[in-house]
């Protein structure tokens, strides 16, 4: 039945494609026909014309979103081929008219006509898809502009996009296919709520989520999503409070008994320490760590002896009141810092204990190199191979082991798995680890565990 859908739509697509090379050529093409054929035929390909463009595509998409994406590669493909089509087409046109075969009248006609169709067709498929798409980002859109005022390279980058853009439409299509296979068994639908816990200088946000995708592809799995909303830049010990605080509302709230934490980057040192510290264990069944510099960052604390007073001064006001505009009531920038260095985390190791009841696990993944994934602060990678070994371009592997289980995260092929990769910051999709599969099976078998 696929392979019959398939096939049906190459032959559409190739159809469609040839039907609207016609339509943006018929000035030249049907040049030779007396005006009682041209008229209906001009009438039909406009027809045509406005149909395709709105109804592109006889594909089946689960959503609106990946149905206007797709229908803006399929114009974006139409208008590659048609336009690869067109200009021999214009080519004779222009021989023929210097040869007194074909009207001037008729040759800047059938310019205009051709221009406008095959405009119209190009603006239709790129803005649907800059609008819908997620694996573009920045970079691609920016290319996209940049290297469509340039011949040729705006014609390979074109294809560069069609091609992200299709393999979107594909993976997200199959991804929902396998969530609703799985629909009924809900597997991530724990006996406690999960609360996700940011690392330090981002808030968790409505407009930006700090997990990406994570916390749909969970819920769509049936598990109960919290946060933990606490300030961008504080101590180890501030940010605690507020999570423990969180926490205890959340289990009041909920009625709940007790929650699941899965604590990115600093977010799973506050963690430790609300739970250890504040109380926060008879309300806490397990906590999941993700690339949490446990033992600290040396290279952090070199940058900090390093550093100019001046320069440390400077960038820490200038976070502060950022920040506070952004809605943190005090935050601390030199405090998040200090506090991630080895020699704190050590002290901290010895007076923040795992506390009894509580699983505690880790994970932890590696970079490649320096341009591994898209997070600007993966430039540092060199830096921390050099004093800490292999990272995620700001965490050592072996920092960010803790627990009764840790999962080290390698990586496939020359890209690396970042900092900002574990936990989807950027939306993408790259071969060898799928961020959203990960944090279901990691839910997954936390119900499966009675948690």
């Amino acid at each position: 039945m696929k392979d019959t859908q398939k096939f049906l739509t190459i032959i559409i697509r190739i159809v469609n494609i040839f039907l609207m090379t016609f339509i943006v050529n018929m000035p030249a093409l049907i040049d030779p026909l007396g005006l009682l054929l041209k008229i209906p035929l001009y009438i039909a390909g406009l027809l045509y014309f406005f149909f395709y463009n709105v109804f592109p595509n006889i594909k089946k998409y689960p959503n609106t979103r990946l149905r206007i994406m797709g229908d803006g590669a399929e114009l974006m493909l139409c208008f590659f081929v048609s336009l690869l089509l067109t200009i021999p087409i214009a080519v004779t046109s222009f021989i023929n008219m210097l040869n007194d075969t074909f009207p001037i009248s008729q040759f800047i006609f059938y310019c205009i006509a051709a221009v406008l169709g095959e405009g119209i067709i190009f603006w239709n498929g790129i803005i649907r898809v800059y609008l819908t798409s997620v694996q573009l980002g920045i970079k691609y859109r920016v290319l996209g502009i940049i290297l469509g005022l340039f011949p040729i390279a705006n014609l390979v980058m074109l294809m560069i996009i069609y091609v992200k853009v299709t393999r979107e439409c594909s993976s997200e299509t199959e991804r929902d296919r396998l969530n609703k296979s799985r629909e009924e068994k809900q597997i991530c639908k724990t006996k406690y709520p999960i609360l996700l816990v940011h690392g330090v200088f981002f808030r968790d946000s409505k407009v930006l989520n700090y997990w990406g995708r994570i916390p749909e592809e969970l819920i769509k799995n049936g598990a109960s999503v919290y946060y933990g909303e606490q300030q961008s830049a504080s101590s180890v010990e501030n940010s605690a409070k507020e999570l423990a605080e969180k926490i205890e509302k959340i289990v009041n709230e909920n009625h709940c008994e007790k929650i699941n934490i899965i604590a990115h980057s600093k977010g799973g040192l506050d963690s430790r320490y609300a739970i250890s510290r504040l109380g926060a264990d008879k309300y806490t069944a397990s906590l999941t760590t993700i690339n949490t510099p446990h033992k600290g960052c040396i290279f952090a604390e070199y940058l900090l002896d390093k550093a100019p007073d001046k320069v440390a001064k400077a960038v820490e006001e200038t976070y502060n009141a950022a920040f506070r505009k952004l809605g943190d009531k005090n935050p601390d920038f030199m405090s998040a810092v200090k506090n991630l260095t080895s020699s704190f985390c050590e002290q901290f190791n010895k007076e923040v204990p795992n506390a009894e009841g509580v699983m505690y696990q880790s994970c932890g993944s590696k970079a490649a190199k320096a341009r591994s994934g898209r997070f600007p602060l993966n430039i540092s990678y060199p830096m921390v191979k050099k004093f800490d070994g292999d990272n995620d371009g700001l965490v050592a592997l072996t920092s960010a082991e803790w627990g009764e289980r840790f999962t080290p995260i390698y990586p496939n092929g020359k890209r690396g798995i970042t900092h900002a990769d574990m936990i989807d910051l950027n939306r993408e999709d790259f071969k060898g680890f799928d961020v959203r599969e990960f944090y279901v099976n990691l839910v997954s078998e936390l119900k499966n565990k009675g948690f």
